[in-house]
């Protein structure tokens, strides 16, 4: 039988009781996220937890919360949590973010669910996770913008491409800074990073990462380098 404990370098992670396992978009976004002097932090549809428990092995966070609408992720990011180096500056709740009373963040992050034409899963819990019946992109863009810091706050979300230009076209804040994503240098953009925030940038910084190099399954060395201290393999 297959483990469902995922190690990393410094923690592991529980995956049984998440409708959503590891992915690689979710520890793109963790080793990506700018988390510089950042104090409060919250984790929108956090899963697994992996998220959150990248950025309290990468910030000093005094308060890293990750919030899910399932029952069953809370407790399994709460689980892992407990079990993490950082156990006093992690916390899980139970709660949609429409609901969530948080204020002040200095950084948001989300991997969040983004099918909205495809067909539902017969999985009540999967279909919260990947889909927008639950979280559409306008809510949450409310959700961000009246809990993020509106001086120096920042929000860090990932998406595939056409459904980050939506997100994009409609969100109060202004991009920082992008990481276009492809799978091979001679791919199509397949998932965008971006990072907002209420003032914005007079020059966004616009990144590009490979993840595999050309006719191979060899993973480019600015992948590595942006993961290294956490996958095991590098």
């Amino acid at each position: 039988m297959r483990s469902s404990l995922f190690r990393f370098k410094q923690f592991a992670v529980e995956q049984s009781g998440a409708a959503m396992k590891i992915g690689t978009d979710g520890v793109l976004l963790g080793a990506w996220a700018d988390v510089a002097e950042v104090k409060r932090v919250l984790d929108i549809g956090t899963g697994t937890g992996v998220i959150a428990l990248m950025i309290a092995q990468r910030s000093d966070a005094e308060g890293i919360i990750g919030i899910d609408i399932e029952a069953s992720a809370a407790k399994c990011a709460e689980s892992n949590f407990l079990s993490s180096p950082w156990s006093e500056r992690l916390q899980a709740i139970q709660s949609s973010v429409q609901e969530y009373e948080g204020m002040n963040f200095d950084l948001i992050v989300s991997n969040p669910p983004y099918f909205s034409d495809s067909l539902l899963c017969p999985d009540s819990s999967r279909t919260t996770a990947r889909h927008t019946t639950n979280l559409t992109l306008q809510e949450l863009d409310n959700s961000v913008c009246r809990m993020l810091d509106k001086g120096h706050g920042r929000f860090a979300l990932i998406l595939p491409t056409e459904q980050m230009d939506r997100y994009l076209a409609l969100t109060r804040l202004s991009v920082v800074r992008r990481c276009d994503i492809r799978s091979r240098a001679n791919s199509e953009v397949i998932r965008v990073m971006a990072e907002l925030s209420f003032e914005g940038s007079d020059a966004v910084e616009v990144q590009n990462l490979t993840i595999y190099e050309d006719e191979s399954r060899e993973y480019t060395d600015n992948y590595r380098t942006l993961t290294k201290d956490f996958y095991l393999k590098f």
